[in-house]
């Protein structure tokens, strides 16, 4: 048996006619930065999270970037953000020169919650990004609602939850932004680095267009201190294929994930529980277990392959040391990196595969 964590190769070759043509007419167009490609994925692509814009950029760290610095956010602000997320989250506000404000998740969610935000908001607050984890959306409304009356901007981290719903509202259209990654793990993802941003503020999207253009809108002429941050054509024609498939990919995560919330519903295990005004896009199927070492072991004994998202938080790591945090500084997220393990998840592994996971797993937690 061997039971990928991700079959990338199977969405090539479900795909392989249609994106082979598309990659070909960005090939053939003669424009390999900006142009038709780029244009129309970006107008495709804020339609489908219901923005007024959307602009592509290389990768998710520096849509992050770009969008906190589109909102002026810089030294001397603070940024609050979950201490329990990938480690770009914390780079892109230390890179802006603000001040990181981690809170602890939601021990059920694993997301931030509206009353975590409100004991971590002070006089510096200008800005706050939830981190829409594992493909399940945090409650942007309530946040949002919080960051009217308190004068923050609210910039989501939706790396993870392309096409996820918050009370019925597709994530990217609700906070002041939301910024994307199109790696090609992700539920939208190229074949290559890609990323985006959306948003309903034009002025803040001119901003972001510049700005991902060495701060120009008119070539030699630069009003803003940008960069060089651009989705190029031929990753943009991949994503316009697989975008036309988001959906219906996404309903196959969620048939995997009932399966498993069903069949291992009266495991030794902690499941992903979901409010009943989420609907999860499933980026990650993530279970937690004291002994999650020995079950991964056994697991891949058996010819399946788990990942750890994430083993070593954030505020651990060398290139946080200087904030001073130490271990026991965030319990929960802590003892999250210590137990959580990502079952096999994607739209191409079969109802047969995920009930080898399931059986395996009940083996080893007899």
């Amino acid at each position: 048996m061997n039971i990928a964590f991700l079959d990338l190769n199977a969405a090539y070759r479900e795909l392989s006619a249609q994106l082979e043509e598309a990659a070909l007419r960005a090939l053939r167009s003669g424009w390999y930065i900006g142009g038709p490609e780029v244009g129309d994925f970006e107008a495709d692509f804020a339609a489908y999270c219901q923005a007024n814009h959307a602009i592509g950029v290389a990768n998710g760290l520096e849509a992050l970037e770009i969008a906190l610095q589109a909102f002026n956010i810089g030294p001397g602000d603070e940024v609050i953000l979950p201490a329990n997320t990938f480690i770009a989250t914390w780079l892109a506000v230390e890179r802006r020169g603000a001040t990181i404000v981690p809170i602890e998740p939601d021990p059920e969610t694993y997301n931030i919650t509206l009353e975590a935000v409100s004991e971590a908001l002070s006089a510096r607050t200008r800005a706050l990004i939830p981190v829409h984890l594992y493909g399940q959306p945090a409650d942007i409304q309530g946040l949002m609602a919080l960051a009217a009356e308190r004068n923050f901007v609210v910039i989501e981290d939706a790396a993870q939850c392309h096409g996820s719903r918050c009370r019925g509202r597709r994530i990217g259209a609700i906070a002041h932004a939301a910024t994307w990654s199109f790696y090609p793990s992700k539920n939208l993802g190229a074949l290559g680095d890609g990323g985006a941003i959306t948003t309903n503020d034009s002025k803040a999207a001119q901003h972001m267009q510049q700005l991902r253009n060495y701060g120009s809108q008119k070539k030699y002429v630069h009003a803003l201190t940008g960069t060089n941050s651009r989705l190029d054509p031929v990753q943009a024609s991949m994503l316009a294929v697989k975008l036309r498939l988001l959906d219906e990919w996404n309903a196959r995560r969620q048939k995997i994930a009932d399966f498993y919330l069903e069949a291992l519903a009266d495991a030794d295990l902690v499941l992903p529980k979901v409010p009943d005004w989420a609907t999860p896009v499933w980026h990650l199927f993530v279970v937690r277990h004291p002994n999650r070492d020995k079950l991964m072991d056994g697991l891949r004994a058996q010819g399946i392959e788990t990942l750890i998202h994430y083993p070593i938080p954030p505020h651990l790591q060398g290139a946080f040391s200087h904030l001073g945090y130490r271990q026991g500084s965030f319990p929960i997220t802590e003892q999250l990196a210590q137990e959580a393990f990502s079952l096999p998840m994607g739209p191409h592994l079969s109802e047969a595969h995920a009930e080898c996971v399931v059986a395996a797993l009940k083996e080893l937690l007899a």
